[in-house]
């Protein structure tokens, strides 16, 4: 090592052999810089010039030095030239010269986060590995220190995607009860979790397979199989794989690691469930993807790249996806229906078409888990239901395209508002393509709550729950976890899935088919499901509440609207969202009729209504409805709700703001 790096002081005043009589040079500068001295001034040049400012690294001391060891760029005056010699620190590790403080710190901080914490010119005992072990859902896992960074490591790990990577569970779970075993795929491994997890608690019913294109990924995962005592079988090459796949499958408690690009093994091999989880968004891969899945399998994607899909990077929504789309009160729902669209579009391509199980948009990322249906007819049926949005950007209605080729003269006249007649200029635009079918499928959402009930995953119940009821469009007080052990129990000696060749349900017995009368039921229960249109999008409570005025309790305004005789349901999308089917001027009407007037002493600003004056405002608005002349509508675009102006009945006092 360079005399530079020590322990202590005392060894830097060892270097220079102190002497109370004799004046010694510093060791770590030349004569010219500072010449030798008496003991007790070396002293304080060695502690205060290149002991205070040195970099600590396990132990060692890496001091400032201003010898002869790194040469600067000879600056040339007239005819002279002038060579001189910089300060600078020696590393540690890489024996790098590096000349500022904070420099040398992040080159140090850059060899930690690799794992080179050994020395190359330290006989001392190696370091202990510089590997964290995390533990999630009874798995073991080894991380990197900057596991969190994935810019950064080669093994990214997000403590955050705990709740994604238990729903995918779920869903594999359900899966492997109707058909074993099953060949699952993590493309994109990373630190090996989720597939660890499937091989760990489903364990014959799956044959997993992690592939991952980075080396430093595919070595960590391999030891992270070993640390959770699990069989791995390496595949490097495609040539390798191919004469792997001739040889016959590998056996069920066996996980098999790829190193290859995620297309290639998707184009070499066929699975029954795909998981695709990359950095970003997944447009990339889903062509592959639904090229060789089989059929009545499972294809779930992570999209993290949400900047683009929550309408903060439109122009790259555009890019990637092929959607127009702005800023909207419901624009977690518009990122999965720009997700599934895509999904769909893909699927298409390969004559497949898709049934969407699971849409979930939360802060982190969008989840999509689609069940693939081969042939050319569902896949017409899936292509027919993307369609473009109308969206009046005034009081945020909506409302999707009819089917057709015709072009209409005045489309604004599908929209149930009437804004584009009472305001100036354009009211609306145009969003999409996008998905406009269901997003969930009740009876697997149901099982894969009883999954996760029986896995004890405690942070996807209650969201499953939430789903279970958003999916039903009703409240979570008739939900009953009873009723779903007895419909898993009734469903013990069958498999309840969906015909490729008939959009009737039925059920699977040992392979055989049941009677007649049960998949007529099926068809008539699918047909009355469907007759039941599930309703799109939602509304958010607070963004059309009246200034002024103290909206009801969300759970009793949920109440309101089903009295009044429309479906309605909380979503997930939003905490203070409102699913129903009630047109946005009913949804005003009801939350105004069950409002109350804030009085002088709360907390909203400006003039308030007197509660003798709520009928007032009613007729007013009625007769505001009645006679357009009389009154000039304006809406407040934070508020979304119309105010009459300009009208002799109207109370002053009353005035929205």
């Amino acid at each position: 090592k360079h005399i530079s790096i020590q322990r202590h002081l005392a060894d830097l005043e060892k270097l220079a052999d102190l002497k109370e009589d004799e004046k010694k040079p510093c060791p770590l500068c030349p004569e010219e810089k500072f010449k030798a001295c008496y003991s007790h001034k070396l002293h304080r040049h060695l502690q205060n010039l290149h002991w205070k400012v040195s970099v600590a690294f396990e132990g060692y001391r890496m001091c400032i030095c201003h010898l002869p060891c790194r040469p600067v760029k000879p600056n040339l005056i007239g005819d002279q030239t002038f060579s001189k010699m910089g300060a600078h620190y020696h590393c540690i590790i890489c024996s790098a010269t590096i000349t500022r403080r904070t420099d040398m710190i992040g080159h140090i901080n850059r060899h930690v986060n690799k794992g080179e914490t050994e020395s190359r010119f330290i006989t001392v005992p190696a370091p202990k590995s510089s590997h964290e072990v995390l533990k999630e859902s009874a798995t073991d896992v080894q991380v990197l220190p900057n596991y969190s960074t994935p810019q950064k490591t080669d093994s990214y790990f997000n403590p955050k995607m705990k709740l994604n990577r238990q729903l995918i569970f779920c869903a594999l779970a359900v899966l492997a009860e109707e058909r074993k075993p099953i060949e699952c795929l993590d493309a994109f491994g990373a630190t090996g979790i989720m597939g660890l997890q499937w091989a760990k608690h489903l364990r014959s019913s799956v044959k997993v397979t992690i592939n991952d294109c980075n080396e430093n990924s595919v070595t960590m995962i391999q030891e992270n199989c070993h640390l959770n005592k699990m069989k791995v079988k390496l595949h490097t090459k495609e040539q390798d794989y191919d004469e792997a796949m001739e040889d016959g499958g590998e056996n069920s408690d066996t996980i098999e690691v790829t190193k290859m690009d995620a297309n290639v093994i998707m184009h070499l091999r066929s699975f029954d469930f795909i998981h695709l989880d990359p950095f970003g968004t997944s447009v990339n891969y889903l062509d592959s993807a639904f090229r060789n899945v089989r059929n009545l399998g499972i294809v779930s994607l992570t999209s993290t790249d949400i900047s683009s899909l929550y309408a903060k990077a439109q122009h790259v929504a555009l890019r990637h996806y092929g959607c127009n789309i702005v800023r909207t009160e419901y624009y977690k729902e518009l990122a999965a229906r720009i997700v599934i669209a895509a999904v769909t579009r893909a699927a298409a391509r390969c004559n497949k078409g898709i049934e969407v199980l699971l849409a979930v948009a939360l802060e982190h990322f969008v989840l999509v888990v689609v069940r693939v249906l081969r042939g050319p007819s569902p896949a017409d049926d899936s292509a027919k239901k993307i369609r473009y949005l109308i969206h009046c950007q005034w009081c945020e209605e909506r409302i999707f395209q009819k089917e057709g080729n015709m072009v209409e003269e005045n489309p604004y006249q599908q929209l149930p508002c009437d804004c584009h007649g009472s305001m100036p200029g354009k009211t609306a635009v145009v969003l999409g393509p996008l998905w406009s079918g269901a997003l969930f499928n009740t009876g697997f959402l149901r099982r894969m709550l009883f999954e996760a009930v029986q896995y004890g995953l405690d942070e996807a119940q209650p969201l499953l729950k939430t789903l279970v009821c958003e999916a039903d469009c009703t409240t979570l007080k008739h939900f009953s976890i009873h009723s779903l052990y007895d419909e898993n129990k009734q469903e013990e000696c069958g498999v309840y899935i969906k015909t490729p060749n008939t959009s009737a349900e039925s059920y699977l017995v040992h392979g055989k088919r049941k009677s007649d009368e049960v998949i007529r039921n099926a068809a008539k229960r699918q047909k009355s499901e469907n007759s039941a249109e599930h309703p799109a999008f939602y509304y958010n409570i607070h963004r059309h509440s009246i200034k002024g005025m103290n909206m009801p309790k969300l759970n009793k305004f949920l109440n309101y609207l089903s009295e009044a005789g429309y479906r309605v349901s909380r979503t997930h999308f939003d905490p203070m969202g409102v699913r129903t089917n009630a047109p946005l001027a009913q949804f005003k009407t009801i939350l105004m009729k069950y409002s109350t007037p804030t009085y002088l002493g709360g907390q909203a600003e400006g003039p308030v209504c007197l509660p003798e004056d709520v009928k007032a405002v009613e007729q007013v608005q009625a007769a505001a409805d009645s006679k357009a002349g009389d009154a000039e509508f304006l809406e407040d675009d934070k508020s979304g709700v119309a105010a009459a102006m300009f009208t002799e009945d109207y109370p002053t006092h009353c005035a929205a703001d």
